[in-house]
Formats: C-alpha cells, sequence, structure tokens
C-alpha cells in the first residue's frame, strides 16, 4: 500500500491539523515527518478547539498508530504537557502512540541558543519561534545530537552534560550571560530537573524503530498517511532562504523523516489557504498592509496557534502555489478558510510577478528575498455572502465556483476539498478526489 503525504503549500498555518484529523478515518497509520514544538496542527470537533505540536493529528482515533518519526525533534518538557492535556480524552497511548529512536532531542540549551542566534541577527532576524528547533537540528547535521534512544543507555547523563558544554562554549562568544543570576540562569537550571523527569516520562511510551515499523505497515498493505508540519514555502532548500524552517517540508522530507523509499509515496495532499499568511521575518510578495490585510487576520482569526503573534495576511500568490505543486508532485489541492473571504466583494489573485527589467513570470525568483519585482493581479468577484450549512460543491456560490475554476486552470490540479469552517464537519468534498 503507497504512502499518502499531507503537506502545506504556503508559509505555514495552512490547516494540516484539521484535515489529518478528517481524513484519519480512512488510515490505519499518521505518521509526522518533520518539524517540532514550532507547529501547532489545530483541530477542532464537538465545540471544542485541540492544538497539536508534536503529537500526530490522528491521535483522537484509538484504532490509528501514531508515529513521531525521525525526522521530527522532540522537545520532552513540551511533549509531557502535552500528553497531560489530552489525559481527559482517556486516549490509550500504549496502543496508538510510538516515537522513533531515531527522533533528536531539543534540550533546554538549544532555547538559549536560539534567542542568542537571533538577538545576533538584528534586524535581520528570522523570526524564530524560539523553541530550540533550530539549534536541534544543527547538532544533528554536527553528528553531536542526543536521539530518543539515547536516553535507555547508561550515559545519557554524561552525554547531556558534553552536549551543554559545547552549547556554553557557544554561548560565551555571543556573550550570553546565562551564569549570572538573571532569568536565563533561572530558565537553564530550573528546566533541566524538567527536563530530566520529562526524559524519564517518555520512558513510559512506546520507543521503536519506527522505520522498520512503517515500512512493515506497508508490506501489510496497511494505509498511511504522512503528516508535514510547517509550509513548503519554508523548506530549507526551497523555501525564501534564509528565512525558512530547518528541515525539509516538501514530499521528499516525508522519504528522509520515516524511513520510506520514494516508490512508495501515493497521493500528495497540498494545503492551502484560500489567500495567504505569514508569520515572522522574510519576503511576502503579497502582503497586504491595508485594510484588506487587516479584514483577513481578523475574519480569519490569524494569531498564531503556537505563539500566538499576528499573522501577516495577503491575496493568495500563484507561482508560488505552482512552484510548490511542482516539486511536491501534488496530485489534490485542499482549500482552507474560503469562507474568510465572504465579505468580499472583489477577490485579487497574484498570477505573476514583474521583474525590476519590466517582464512577467510565474516563476519564483533565486533570491526572493530582492524586493525588486512586484505582483502583478488578476481581480475576480467576490461571493459576498455566508457559506453556511453548504455541505455539496454543487451548493456552493458561483463565485466561488468560478474562483476554484480560475485557481484550477492556473495549477493543473484539481481542488478536491474546501473547508468552509473551522469544525470537522464545515468539510465539502468533491466527487473528483479519491477520498470520497
Amino acid at each position: 500500500m503507497a504512502v499518502d503525504i499531507l503537506l502545506g503549500l504556503q508559509w505555514g498555518d495552512e490547516g494540516k491539523g484539521k484535515i489529518v484529523d478528517f481524513l484519519s478515518p480512512k488510515y490505519q497509520v499518521v505518521a509526522r515527518f518533520q518539524g517540532g514544538p514550532n507547529a501547532g496542527h489545530t483541530l477542532e470537533f464537538d465545540g471544542i478547539k485541540h492544538v497539536l505540536h508534536q503529537i500526530p493529528s490522528g491521535i483522537f482515533h484509538s484504532n490509528i498508530k501514531n508515529i513521531i518519526g525521525n525526522g521530527v525533534v522532540l522537545a520532552p518538557i513540551v511533549f509531557g504537557r502535552e500528553i497531560l492535556s489530552l489525559e481527559k480524552y482517556k486516549i490509550d497511548f500504549s496502543k496508538n502512540l510510538f516515537i522513533s529512536k531515531k527522533t533528536q532531542i531539543i534540550v533546554p540549551s538549544h532555547s538559549l541558543l536560539d534567542k542568542a542566534y537571533e538577538k545576533s541577527k538584528g534586524d535581520n532576524k528570522i523570526g524564530s519561534t524560539l523553541r530550540g528547533i533550530g539549534p536541534a537540528y544543527q547538532d544533528k547535521i554536527a553528528r553531536q545530537g542526543l536521539r530518543v534512544g539515547d536516553i535507555i543507555s547508561g550515559d545519557f547523563k554524561a552525554r547531556y552534560e558534553k552536549l551543554v558544554a559545547s552549547h556554553k562554549t557557544i554561548l560565551d562568544f555571543y556573550k550570553f550571560d546565562y551564569n549570572s543570576p538573571t532569568s536565563e540562569k533561572e530558565y537553564l537550571v530550573g528546566l533541566e530537573k524538567d527536563f530530566f523527569d520529562a526524559i524519564e516520562f517518555i520512558k513510559k511510551f512506546n520507543i521503536v524503530d519506527s522505520e522498520y515499523m512503517i515500512n512493515d505497515s506497508v508490506s501489510k498493505k496497511e494505509t498511511i498517511l504522512a503528516e508535514g508540519a510547517q509550509g513548503s514555502m519554508l523548506d530549507i532548500d526551497f523555501g525564501s532562504y534564509p528565512f525558512v524552517t530547518s528541515s525539509n517540508t516538501m514530499a521528499a522530507g516525508a522519504c528522509t523523516g520515516l524511513g520510506i523509499a520514494p516508490a512508495h509515496v501515493g497521493n500528495v495532499f497540498g494545503i492551502f489557504k484560500a489567500y495567504c499568511t505569514r508569520v515572522g521575518g522574510g519576503p511576502f510578495p503579497t502582503e497586504q498592509l491595508n485594510e484588506d490585510g487587516d479584514t483577513l487576520r481578523k475574519e480569519g482569526n490569524e494569531f498564531g496557534s503556537t505563539t500566538g503573534r499576528p499573522r501577516r495576511c495577503g491575496w493568495i500568490d500563484l507561482p508560488a502555489l505552482k512552484y510548490a505543486i511542482m516539486l511536491n508532485g501534488v496530485t489534490e489541492m485542499l482549500m482552507m478558510k474560503a469562507d474568510v473571504l465572504n465579505g468580499f466583494k472583489e477577490i485579487k489573485v497574484c498570477t505573476h510577478y514583474k521583474m525590476k527589467d519590466g517582464k512577467l513570470t510565474d516563476m519564483v525568483p533565486y533570491d526572493l528575498c530582492d524586493e525588486n519585482y512586484e505582483p502583478v493581479y488578476k481581480t475576480l468577484k467576490g461571493w459576498n455572502c455566508s457559506l453556511a450549512g453548504i455541505s455539496s460543491y454543487e451548493g456552493l456560490p458561483v463565485e466561488l465556483s468560478d474562483y476554484i475554476s480560475f485557481l484550477e486552470s492556473q495549477m493543473n490540479v484539481p481542488i478536491t476539498l474546501v473547508s468552509v469552517g473551522p469544525d470537522r464537519t464545515q468539510t465539502i468534498i468533491s466527487s473528483k478526489t479519491i477520498l470520497a
């Protein structure tokens, strides 16, 4: 059985959590393949909102195996809190949650490094969540990181102290005063106890050779969904570098982040908002620093589920979307938050970039940080009405159907799902999808 992949096509926050939860009943395995606690996958059902940071979004289904893959970086303290917040739902984690031995661990000093690196960048800071994700991935590449499988070894404490000593050398270089009686010192010393308590807590869970586990599921023809975090335009290789995350957010990342061969990849579901958002620094060609942007933020409740930061808002960007579709091999498009555009009489779509020489292109420039280009828009008529109560494609306003048809004609990929609200039930499926 092929492994289907679900990922974001923009700058993150596309609504992946809701869709994984919605699609989960069709799968026997849901596996996270990259990212860390900077992810905030929001699910809403039965009138309750849930935000998952590290745990796969199929966790509310007792018959689904949820795997935290080797491509993820795990923050033990955050993981412990997340588990405790879910206890009231009577989830049997011993049966449906598995952690790869090769998952990298975020230690408390990683967060201090994150702060030091961001501070040193001044006005050019990336906009990191300061949770230590980037430094953890740095240690992974430097071949000195700690992995979940290490916690069951007898010398884990010694390995930890060696790693932290190397971090302190870097912090000394940045003149980061972690040894003074400040919040930084309290942060490190205080969290070390919580960290080791969390490590003991993790030992109670299923720590597995996940690459064998998931390939065994493949051989048994079990249905598998690989869940991505962040978005394609934040990919470390193909995103708006250097304003990117520290992992491969593309479909190829599912292969390395779970240990599956490319031949096993099936459908690639690409999630996108009916408009665009971005958090933190970096280029955002279609950003609207005006009333339209304010309206999108208000109507879409565009505030980070992990950080609470207000998101930058703008119109949909087709060159960036087509770029992500090409790199991911997207087979179906899933449109989120169509209802946020309900009040607009007109909707703009960026179809091209106008370069500094006056030429138009629908290709993403090598350096998006170069501001010598401007978006070129096509204006479409908005539906200017509520989508409440609509449950079929046939019931959509003609203007929304026209918007969908225009996007499909530009991207050459069918839009097979439209979300018209945050709840599971506010999801419209097209007959064109394999999910129907």
